[in-house]
């Protein structure tokens, strides 16, 4: 984009010149219209000066006429012959038209006036070419100090225009001089109104910004706090290794330290998939349309070893094949599969954890449910929300874990615009439900 300066300076020359170019004509027509009262007094009074009886008589010829003189005298007497030409082979027609009038010539246009005079008639003429010409002599000099003034108005708008940008050349300042990690609000208040808008759009800007980069400073440390135990435990678990005296210490050593890889593995890949769930950390997916019955019968594919082996009942109640979700697939598989992981692993042998896809609500209010109901021990209300906090655990467990599922859980449900709740289950234990928001138009499944 150009200078608005420069833009503005030219705006305003072109402007300021049509008004100038506007007000030439007008005072054209003005000097014009004065200047024809002028003549036309003039022409009259020259008539009315001729009124001896005697002019025209006389036998001598007429002298030749001055060069200079604009007027043109004809007199004829009261049977129509033409006594008196000022100007010999003048244009003008032999005839009078008494009164002001004009007449076409080949020679351009005359102004006439004619009077009868006793037994005479006087018609005094004037071309029109000098009546314009005196006309555009006294606009000339009227627009002449309008003319002259131009470059000091130009001076004078790029004082102005310039005096009224020093608002935006100090916001501009300002934003530039900024460090990288200075995300204070802007100062609104010696900024024009017109500007507003954008000094507050810049202040929302930087406000998400703090939150987002506040949030990922809380990520960092946490990760590496949590990253810091299992890491301990991974190097201790090799020193043991190291010292075993015998095979049978050695392999039990082994076992730790593979137990101890397994945690610390999936713990980062927890880490990772959390990571790319936060705004901005990718470029957005493809979305897509999916069953929320399919993406939940994969959840329940995927962890039926694992609940047959803790034997735990783990089914489906009700699973609508009509509700679809809108989104990423990868996303919306892993939200499943870490609610039903969750359940497996915090519901005791023996339990059961029902999974259940159906529709609620009306209208505007409709939303498509994925519901996990387990027979655990279930989350006190006090703690519900704590609990999708990242590394949270509760005081109490004995299952390992990262704190991370939830979270992930809570991350995805916010890309897709869908509802999270967590409340008592009819099973004993918890239900954590995920409403999405239907589709607006018809997904390609």
């Amino acid at each position: 984009m150009g200078s608005l300066r420069r833009t503005l300076l030219l705006s305003l020359l072109g402007a300021l010149t049509a008004v100038f170019l506007a007000a030439g004509v007008a005072t054209f027509m003005t000097a014009r219209a004065e200047i024809d009262d002028l003549m036309d007094y003039q022409l009259r009074q020259l008539a009315l000066s001729l009124r001896d009886p005697l002019f025209g008589r006389s036998a001598t010829p007429p002298a030749a006429p001055e060069e200079s003189l604009d007027f043109v005298i004809q007199i004829w007497d009261n049977t129509g012959v033409q006594l008196y030409l000022s100007r010999p082979h003048s244009v003008l027609p032999a005839l009078a038209q008494l009164g002001y009038s004009m007449m076409k010539t080949p020679e351009g246009d005359w102004r006439t006036f004619a009077v009868p005079l006793l037994d005479r008639v006087v018609q005094v003429a004037q071309p029109m070419a000098v009546r314009n010409r005196m006309a555009a002599d006294a606009a000339l000099r009227t627009l002449l100090p309008l003319l002259a003034a131009i470059p000091l108005f130009a001076v004078l708008i790029w004082y102005l225009v310039g005096r009224g940008l020093r608002p935006l050349e100090r916001l501009a300042r300002d934003v530039a001089s900024r460090r990288p990690d200075a995300l204070q609000p802007l100062l609104a208040e010696r900024v024009p109104q017109e500007a507003q808008p954008i000094v507050h759009a810049l202040n929302q800007l930087l406000e998400r910004l703090d939150k987002t980069l506040s949030a990922q400073r809380a990520f960092v440390a946490d990760a590496a706090h949590e990253l810091r135990t299992p890491l301990a435990a991974l190097q201790i678990q090799l020193q043991l290794c190291e010292r075993a005296s015998d095979e049978q210490a050695r392999a039990a050593a082994l076992a730790e330290l593979r137990v101890g890889l397994q945690r610390a593995t999936h713990m980062v890949q927890q880490l990772l998939t959390l990571a790319r769930q936060e705004p901005g950390a990718e470029s957005s997916p493809p979305q897509a349309s999916a069953r929320l019955a399919d993406i939940a019968r994969q959840a329940l594919a995927d962890h039926a070893q694992l609940a047959d082996a803790r034997r735990i009942d783990l089914g489906a109640t009700q699973l609508d094949d009509e509700l679809l979700v809108h989104g990423d697939r990868a996303a919306l598989h892993t939200l499943a599969s870490n609610l039903v992981d969750n359940a497996i692993h915090y519901t005791p042998e023996g339990g059961q954890i029902d999974v259940s896809v159906l529709r609620e609500g009306e209208g505007g209010q409709t939303r498509h449910w994925l519901s996990i109901c387990d027979s655990g021990p279930g989350i006190p209300p006090d703690e519900r929300e704590r609990v999708l906090d990242r590394f949270y655990r509760r005081p109490d467990q004995s299952e390992p874990g990262t704190g991370l599922g939830l979270a992930i859980v809570r991350s995805i449900a916010e890309r897709h615009g869908a509802t999270l709740v967590l409340d008592a289950s009819p099973l004993g234990g918890l239900r954590v439900a995920v409403g999405f928001p239907p589709p607006t138009r018809e997904p390609k499944t």
